[in-house]
């Protein structure tokens, strides 16, 4: 009917070829609007690769590198879902998935990001502030410092690069205003800090016991005659007016009568202040480190470190070369530095001069206090 009415009114009935023209003509009009409808519905449906590409690429032409990252790097969904997904689902293997994960990222992000770099973007990002499952305790003058720079590498190791001080001296602020110190991480990455001084603080055990039984504890213990030399060397940086070692270190030198009120001998008799901690931990919860082995071996050492926390070995020889001026090891330069990492000045200082007669005094002073402290911990740390 329709074919009729459009047939008559544009031509005449006796013009067979137009007729024909006419029919051609409609049955491709109608055919045409039938394909575009199916297409455009499909296109509004599910939007063609070739389009978000397209609209990426306006991006970048813009210079818009934020925009960019956000939308175009999250539309690409399996990229993004990898990348999540081994980030937040963090349990260990560290060195394999940051392999996937620098695979999951865009080819422009691989080129520098370490795994520990990585993590602790994605632990600014999606971790949250918790309580720190282990502590470095103690002691002071043994190498604490170098422990945390050490271990914190780890990328399933996040610390608190200051020394909070809270279970010794800022207690009353509460465990809310801790936390808050403490910084953002993955369910699956322990929460370090440092604070030396806990080891000889007599309330730090049962306040720490109290926050967690479970928390594991770290000690840097070092030859108690050399700490407290150097405990001292520090004090006189600082306080050049003070009396001499010796002076300080004796109530009665002639006869041998050494001074135990003076902090820096107080702190080498390890096993008192270790009797203490083992009324509110057990041993097994507490990991001793050797200061001098840190010094000649700090691969081997924070293997150990490694292995008590329940991480992975990724922290080895190939991080350390030794710092002939300093006299201890530092970190080789890592991937995101133009520079070695290595300890402050005030690390290293070369210790005062004392009378090798005083040393003698001070070995036979610490031999019984050392002999229960290797009995105890199962370790001969060899200062005799």
């Amino acid at each position: 009917m329709a074919y009729r009415l459009i047939s008559n009114r544009i031509v005449p009935s006796s013009n067979r070829l137009s007729k024909r023209f006419i029919f051609i003509f409609t049955i491709s009009l109608s055919f045409t609007y039938l394909c575009y409808s199916i297409l455009f519905c499909c296109g509004t449906i599910m939007p063609t690769q070739s389009y978000e590409e397209k609209r990426c690429l306006h991006h970048k032409n813009v210079g818009s590198k934020k925009l960019l990252q956000k939308d175009c790097t999250a539309d690409r969904r399996t990229a993004l879902d990898e990348t999540l997904n081994v980030a937040l689902t963090h349990q260990g293997s560290s060195h394999a998935r940051n392999q996937s994960r620098n695979s999951a990222l865009p080819i422009t992000h691989k080129r520098s990001i370490a795994p520990s770099e990585y993590n602790i973007t994605v632990a600014q990002k999606y971790g949250k502030k918790k309580l720190p499952n282990a502590l470095i305790i103690g002691v002071k003058k043994g190498g604490t410092r170098a422990v945390l720079e050490f271990i914190r590498i780890h990328p399933d190791v996040r610390a608190l690069g200051t020394e909070p001080h809270f279970f010794d001296r800022n207690y009353d602020r509460g465990l809310d205003w801790y936390r808050g110190l403490m910084p953002r991480t993955l369910d699956s990455q322990i929460t370090l800090e440092k604070t030396p001084s806990y080891f000889v603080t007599r309330e730090a055990p049962r306040r720490i016991a109290s926050m967690s039984p479970n928390t594991k504890l770290i000690v840097v213990v070092r030859n108690p005659v050399t700490r407290a030399i150097s405990d001292y060397t520090q004090t006189l940086s600082k306080k050049p007016d003070i009396p001499t070692f010796e002076e300080l270190a004796f109530q009665n030198r002639s006869q041998g009568l050494v001074d135990t009120s003076w902090n820096a001998i107080r702190i080498g008799m390890y096993i008192r202040h270790l009797e203490n901690w083992l009324q509110y931990f057990r041993l097994s919860q507490i990991h001793f480190v050797s200061g001098e082995r840190l010094i000649t071996d700090p691969a081997g050492e924070l293997g150990r470190v490694q292995d008590f926390l329940g991480l992975k070995r990724i922290i080895t020889d190939k991080h350390f070369y030794f710092n002939r001026t300093k006299g201890f090891p530092c970190l080789k330069k890592p991937e995101s530095s133009s520079q070695p990492r290595c300890l402050g000045k005030s690390k290293g200082r070369t210790h005062v001069q004392i009378d090798r007669e005083v040393i003698e005094q001070l070995r036979d002073f610490y031999r019984p206090f050392n002999i229960k402290f290797y009995e105890m911990v199962g370790q001969d740390f060899r200062w005799d």
